[in-house]
Parts: structure tokens; sequence; C-alpha cells
């Protein structure tokens, strides 16, 4: 049995368990019920009725690298349009920046009420839309209050919502004792590249080659297909220093170690001094960039040059 929208209907959680145990003393343990629903599993757990020791979840997340081929043309769609099926395999760009427009819109004014005390869904959308241009970038939830006209725990709280919805992460500064002193702000992306075009009105790739925003749209880009395809209880985190060392993406993987990954949108997969730096601080198992291009090829001793799909291909490999 298929249940679609849980969140909608958070009553049926109770009388799910009940059935489960029934079915258990009956026989019947697996594969019953499949429940979807498009918020994260945060957001499910506070049903008034848990089903601990009865559910597996299972985190699908948008088309990935991988999923779509090796074709060129099609990882560039993947990154235009964003991994939402509608809108990737749209017939046109219009018709996808379409889609995408229209789910923002009522995801805003339909679904995100549903989930916590009312929220303007005019508030939520400019800050949607300022996350947008400023993607990837370190938080600063006093200067996003000050452009929304509310305080800054407010916009903490807005912004805990887009992260519990799938719609937004915080990638959590690199902590150890290094000897330096840290950035301590997290990140923040909004998770679809496609989503993040649609906020800022970029149509096509064209739109987006000439738009301030392409190289975080990339770099958001890129980590979301490492993290959507990374092995379980892998743990992301980046690097910078006040002195200017800074890696993008520094990857904790289980029984392979550390990754510090430098991500470069054109076609020269050349590090900063700043990455060597930060490297000599955590010192990592591997050095990676990843860029535009799909060869394979040493940057130097201990740096490797990877495209993204072969890099999420060698994570799923060992998932």
């Amino acid at each position: 049995m298929i249940l679609d929208e849980i969140h909608r209907a958070p009553e049926l959680f109770q009388t799910l368990r009940g059935l489960i145990d029934e079915g258990r003393r009956h026989g019947r343990k697996h594969g019953r019920f499949l429940i979807l629903g498009s918020a994260a599993i945060d957001l499910l757990r506070q049903s008034s009725e848990s089903l601990a020791g009865r559910i597996a979840y299972i985190d699908m997340g948008p088309f990935d690298v991988v999923e779509v081929g090796a074709d060129e043309a099609a990882r560039t769609d993947l990154w235009v349009r964003g991994g939402f099926p509608d809108s990737y395999l749209a017939r046109s760009d219009a018709e996808s920046i379409a889609l995408r427009k229209d789910f923002i819109r009522t995801y805003l004014e339909r679904d995100v009420p549903q989930f916590g005390p009312r929220i303007p869904a005019e508030t939520l959308e400019r800050l949607w839309t300022m996350l947008a241009h400023n993607q990837g970038t370190l938080l600063n939830a006093s200067r996003l209050a000050a452009g929304l006209s509310v305080n800054a725990s407010t916009v903490t709280r807005y912004l805990d919502l887009l992260v519990d919805l799938l719609l937004a992460r915080r990638l959590q500064p690199f902590h150890a004792n290094t000897g330096k002193r840290l950035v301590r702000s997290p990140k923040v992306y909004v998770r679809d590249s496609g989503i993040v075009h649609a906020l800022l009105g970029i149509v096509d790739y064209n739109g987006l080659a000439g738009h301030p925003v392409v190289g975080t749209s990339w770099e958001g880009f890129v980590i979301e297909n490492l993290l959507a395809v990374a092995p379980l209880r892998t743990a992301a985190s980046f690097y910078r220093s006040a002195a200017g060392a800074e890696i993008d993406l520094v990857l904790d993987v289980p029984a392979r170690g550390r990754w510090a990954i430098e991500i470069k949108r054109g076609v020269a997969a050349r590090p900063g001094k700043g990455f060597y730096l930060a490297c000599e601080d955590i010192k990592p198992d591997r050095r990676l960039v990843v860029y535009a291009g799909d060869t394979r090829y040493p940057v130097s001793s201990d740096v490797e040059a990877i495209g993204v799909r072969e890099l999420a291909a060698d994570l799923l490999a060992n998932a």
C-alpha cells in the first residue's frame, strides 16, 4: 500500500502503528507500506505517534549526474534546470523554468504553512531569493534580517524551516584543533540549482554564464551531487581560516579517509594558494579539484583533477 503526502494526514501514523504490530503477530514483517512525503524526516518525526522501530527512512533526492549519463549536454541541462524530474525532462528551457516557478509558488502558498506557524509566503520567497543571490556565502543572519525588516532570530527560524524541507543546506565549517583561527559561520546554499536559477530569473545556459551567481551555482551543484551519492555517515564541511586558507568541501568518508575538494567551474583545474595552505593544516588523504571537464589527470604530485560525474561515480561505487 502506497501512502503519498503523509505529512498532510499525520493522524494516520497511529493507525499504521496498530496495523504494523498486528501484521507482525501474523508473520508479516516487511514491505507492507510505502510512505511518501515531501518533507524532511525530522518533520515526519513530529507526528504524535512515532513509528520508531517499525520504519526505515530513504532520502530520495532529485536526479544526479550519475543518473543522467555521461553526455555533457545532459549534465549542463541538469545544472541549469535542476534535478526535479518534470523540470529536467521539460521540452524546452522556457517550459522548465515555468514549471519551477509554479513549484515555488505552490510550495510557499500551499505546502509550507502545513509545517509550522503561519509564515507570510511573500516574506519566505524574499528570503529564498536572497539566499539564491548569496549562494554559497557565509550566513549573515543580521544582514538578511535587515533586508526583510525582521530580526535575526526570525531569519534563523525561517532558514531552519527551509533546511528541514530540504530546500536549503547549511554547510558547517570544519572543526579541528589546527592551531589556526577558523571561520565559525556556516555557508548556505539553495540545494537545487534549478530553483536557484528560477528564483533569479535565469532561463538558460547563456543567461547563467553571464550572471554573477554562475561560480557559486556550479559550486552548490557539485556539492549537492557529491553528497547525494556519498556513503552513509560521510561528514561534510568546508575549511576557511582567517589567513585565507580555504577548501570548498571537506568529506570525511568512512573507511576511505578525509578528502579535500576544490571546485572550479572552468576547464582549467588549477587550485589556488589557499587550497594548498589549507591542506597543510588538515592533512587530507586525498586532494582533488573538481572542474567542468571530463579528463582525469594529475595537477601535481598529490593533487588530482577530476570531473564531477566521475568523482560522484567513485563515491557511489563504495557507498
